[in-house]
């Protein structure tokens, strides 16, 4: 195992840039998560470590080593695709061996490897098999298991899971969980759904424009975005953001908004005066209630019961906004209701810089 380091890696396609000097340190044994949206650069910077790109500038370690001129099968890293890449007229044993036959291992010891991997991944029956004879989630484990039996230094992922159904995908993340638990690989992971760089990742890469905009725990990025843009990206439904005024005193900061006046603790007590970006998750509503403090009042446009929330969709003056409330009740379309916010929760940004200030 070893750790990757990225330093100052910049990636240029002509005259744009694709990745913007950015710095990323993935720890021995660690799984890292680049999310982001499409063309955000995080597949570009998962090429570049495993030098399928070439850097336009800065420099790539794997462990002690610089890479930027080492070619991909002397990296040590074994990567997986979206695709799956298989070979299509060769068996389920023979796709995973073709590596450590390249590297003219002894056919004993291929063989040990191929079917103890086969057997961690629930495939031995299917090693006789060809790739068309079986299921997108049979390919899967196949093209991860081609890339454990090479006991690499890293494993890369490209959006191994956007193939597959929903429901697979969400088994395919348990076993993807329990293979790291085992094996203690360090892992670089790219995805632009961010339900899955949450619950895989121990620390996510929010990439948006080539940059890093959040480098942290996955619990972390969520309860402290570093900008607008990372607020909105991790969480579904996305947070909430309406634009309000904000005058700070005495401890406390009083927003007044188009359909709501929030009074929030300032335990900082920053200055803060002015037009700034409120955030408030979904789940951070509650209600509908009759009257109180610290409500937004909406109009009702759409509702979605899920069984275990009912996702209400309103209009909040001309702004729109989603609330995950008790499923337990009854919205009615185009009623007008006031939400609770829990003021411990919310989010201020900057409306210029969009930044974090609160």
């Amino acid at each position: 195992m070893a750790e990757v380091k990225l330093e100052k890696i910049t990636k240029k396609f002509g005259d744009f840039v694709a990745v913007d000097a950015i710095d990323l340190k993935v720890e021995d044994g660690a799984f890292t998560v680049l999310v982001g949206p499409s063309g955000c650069g995080k597949t570009t910077t998962l090429r570049m470590i495993a030098g399928l790109e070439e850097a336009t500038d800065g420099e790539i370690r794997i462990g002690e080593r610089v890479v930027n001129q080492v070619p991909p099968k002397d990296r040590d890293i074994a990567m997986v695709f979206q695709n799956y890449a298989l070979y299509p007229h060769m068996d389920v044993y023979n796709n995973m061996a073709f590596g450590l036959k390249l590297r003219k291992m002894p056919k004993a010891e291929i063989g040990r490897r191929v079917n103890e991997v086969a057997d961690l991944l629930g495939i031995t029956e299917k090693l006789k098999s060809k790739p068309r004879e079986l299921s997108g989630g049979q390919r899967q484990r196949v093209a991860v298991g081609r890339a454990i039996v090479r006991d690499p230094k890293v494993f890369l992922f490209d959006e191994p899971l956007s193939n597959l159904d929903a429901k697979l995908r969400v088994q395919m993340r348990t076993e993807l969980e329990q293979l790291h638990h085992k094996l203690k690989t360090t892992t670089v992971y790219v995805t632009h759904d961010q339900v899955e760089a949450m619950t895989l990742g121990s620390k996510i890469a929010v990439m948006k424009d080539g940059v890093i905009h959040q480098y942290d725990s996955p619990q972390s990025t969520y309860d402290h975005p570093a900008n607008r843009f990372v607020a909105g990206f991790i969480g579904s439904p996305a947070m909430n953001f309406l634009q309000a005024r904000a005058n700070s005193e005495n401890g406390r900061i009083n927003l007044v908004g188009k359909e709501f006046r929030l009074d929030i603790p300032n335990p900082q007590e920053m200055d803060i005066q002015g037009e700034v970006v409120l955030g408030i998750r979904p789940e951070n509503f509650s209600g509908p209630v009759s009257d109180g403090e610290n409500l937004v009042e909406a109009k009702v446009l759409v509702t979605e019961p899920l069984g275990n929330a009912l996702l209400v969709y309103a209009d909040c003056g001309g702004e729109q906004i989603v609330a995950n409330l008790d499923p337990h009740q009854t919205v009615e379309i185009d009623s007008t209701i006031k939400l609770v916010v829990d003021i411990n929760t919310v989010h201020l940004f900057d409306r210029g810089s969009e930044n974090t200030i609160l």
